[in-house]
């Protein structure tokens, strides 16, 4: 158990203690007491809001209830002192030998260290990507895919059971499309000139294999045959060649998903007419007219019956149409049952989307409250574009892609790992820009660079320990470490209630933001070393004090390692 679980624990002992001397209510909701580093590093090593929280509900004030928490905190192992600060705050002071416990615990957790149970074992859906099956991974994805799969790694180290999921919009008109251009390419394969590629058909290269597979296939013949000869089976064949393509690029970010939901196959096994079903029957969904757009009306609107969802009624801004006037489905229709579908398996629901489809976001939260009364919750993050530049110039646009710079391009030029870290250097509802120079510099401005730099640093201390004769068998005396070693176990030893907050959060971020904060003391650590020599973690006349550093920095190195893992980027041994 890490430093701050254990304090929490021990915290909630003396909370179950004054419950039971009635100066607590039994039933005091404890959800938001939180043990935690306080803001000023100076008021102590561990803060607590306990008092805050629970005061009112005791029927006292915080600085009341405080007196009473902190003679009880007082007593705990490792504690030095506890101060009452503020309208009541109470703040904790440690002993050196908790931070050294806490070395240890790092040391013998591994790569276990910042797994938590806080999930419980509840099974979250985690939908991402969910591109139109119409051609390779572009950047425009890229992010959304890495932040989905940070996400799916950072809820499973926190206890809960994840479904990684991609929709295949595979039943719009778009497909259409994609057949009539793949039955193109099928053409030119046969040996037609097909010269340019006409406006509204997708142009890239990558169809020219597809063409190739049909061509084998069929033969000639469907070459002068009828479009509705042939356009079913291209539709199938072609969608089924870009999921493979879809996920050979996805692969090669390390990302890999459980589930390639159809929605072709949802709305032919009748999953649609059950979603619409569902909120009839609960009186959710009427015939009526929909409003008129806000602003000035356009000229061939017109008040046409429809079948409405009241979605007005779970925070919507109006009420949504689920069928055309045709009585074919809306794109909402389709997403309300595939959100009923997920449901079915799942107590949590989240969305990566791009900024395309915030617009969407109330109606289908709103379709989900309903059709699972409550029981499962939705939450949507929306992921914002990423800029491409070339050292401060915009990328030009990729000609086998037809339209767009490849996620295969970029990875081929600057590597997995680099993509997927840059990708969480920002909060995803926050612009990026990736400058294909500045990914790969190395200096501290680079957080790739940066982070992989710390790790590589603390092996090569291994690897130095070994040429001076230093032997890493004997036990190490961590009591040689003095108070400026233990604060970058201090730091560390956050790592467990980062991994959770962010789960909780659903912001995967935080971890690459914590990394860089972690790089950045082991980096300043070192650098003491260069001015005065008895602060460097490698001192040949001193091997007991040596083999204490290196402990602390394989400790250190073992929750980068840890936290990049989450990230999906591999640590580096070295810097070439």
């Amino acid at each position: 158990m890490s430093l701050y679980a254990r304090y929490s624990e021990l915290l909630d002992g003396i909370l179950d203690d004054l419950a039971g001397e009635g100066a607590l209510p039994a039933d005091a909701n404890r959800k938001q007491v939180a043990v935690e580093p306080p803001r000023d590093p100076s008021h102590g090593d561990l803060a607590t809001n306990a008092a805050m929280v629970l005061a009112k509900g005791a029927g006292t004030n915080p600085r009341a209830l405080a007196g009473l928490i902190a003679p009880k905190l007082e007593a705990l192992p490792g504690v030095t002192s506890v101060e009452i600060a503020g309208p009541g705050f109470i703040n904790i002071r440690l002993g050196e030998d908790s931070w050294r416990d806490e070395l240890i615990t790092i040391l013998a957790s591994s790569e276990r260290y910042g797994l938590s149970d806080i999930g419980a074992n509840e099974r979250v859906n985690v939908e991402y990507v969910s591109a139109n099956p119409t051609g390779p991974m572009h950047m425009g994805h890229c992010r959304g895919a890495v932040v989905g799969d940070a996400l799916a790694r950072l809820l499973e180290a926190a206890g809960f059971r994840v479904t990684k999921e991609y929709y295949v919009n595979d039943a719009g008109s778009q497909v259409d499309t994609l057949a009539r251009s793949a039955h193109l390419r099928y053409r030119e394969k046969l040996g037609e000139d097909i010269g340019e590629i006409p406006e509204g058909l997708y142009p890239g290269d990558y169809l020219k294999p597809v063409g190739a597979i049909l061509a084998a296939e069929y033969g000639a013949r469907f070459v002068d045959a009828p479009e509705s000869e042939w356009l079913e089976p291209f539709k199938q064949k072609t969608v089924a060649a870009m999921i493979e393509l879809i996920k050979h690029d996805l692969g090669l970010l390390g990302i890999h998903h459980d589930i390639f939901a159809s929605e072709s196959e949802l709305q032919a096994s009748g999953k649609v007419d059950e979603g619409l079903e569902t909120l009839r029957s609960k009186g959710l969904v009427y015939e009526g007219l929909l409003e008129a757009p806000k602003g000035e009306t356009p000229e061939d609107w017109e008040p046409v019956e429809l079948t409405l969802f009241k979605s007005s009624q779970f925070g919507d801004d109006q009420d949504r149409p689920m069928k055309k006037s045709d009585g074919s489905w809306t794109y909402f229709g389709a997403d309300a049952a595939y959100h009923l579908q997920k449901a079915q398996k799942a107590d949590h629901l989240v969305n990566i989307w791009g900024a395309d489809h915030a617009g969407t976001v109330k109606r289908v939260q709103a379709a989900v409250k309903a059709l699972t009364d409550g029981r499962v919750d939705l939450d949507v993050k929306i992921v914002q574009m990423v800029k491409l530049l070339r050292a401060g110039e915009p990328i030009k646009m990729s000609k086998r892609a037809g339209n767009f710079v490849t996620l295969a391009d970029v990875v081929e030029e600057v590597g997995k790992d680099v993509v997927r870290f840059m990708m969480l250097t920002k909060r995803a509802d926050t612009p990026l820009e990736f400058d294909f120079a500045k990914v790969v510099e190395a200096s501290k401005d680079n957080p790739v660079f940066y982070v992989q730099y710390a790790h590589a640093r603390i092996s090569s201390l291994q690897r130095k320990a070994a040429d001076v004769g230093v032997s890493l068998e004997t036990k190490a005396d961590l009591s040689l470490l003095d108070a400026d070693d233990l604060s970058l176990v201090k730091l560390a030893s956050q790592y467990p209630r980062v991994v959770e907050a962010a789960a909780i959060a659903h912001e995967p971020h935080r971890i690459a933001f914590y990394l860089y904060d972690l790089a950045a003391a082991l980096h300043a650590h070192w650098n003491r070393g260069n001015d005065d020599t008895d602060r460097r973690f490698l001192i040949e006349s001193k091997p007991e004090l040596t083999r204490a550093r290196l402990e602390l920095a394989r400790g250190i190195g073992q929750v980068i390692r840890n936290g990049l893992g989450l990230m999906g980027v591999e640590a580096a041994e070295e810097m070439r």
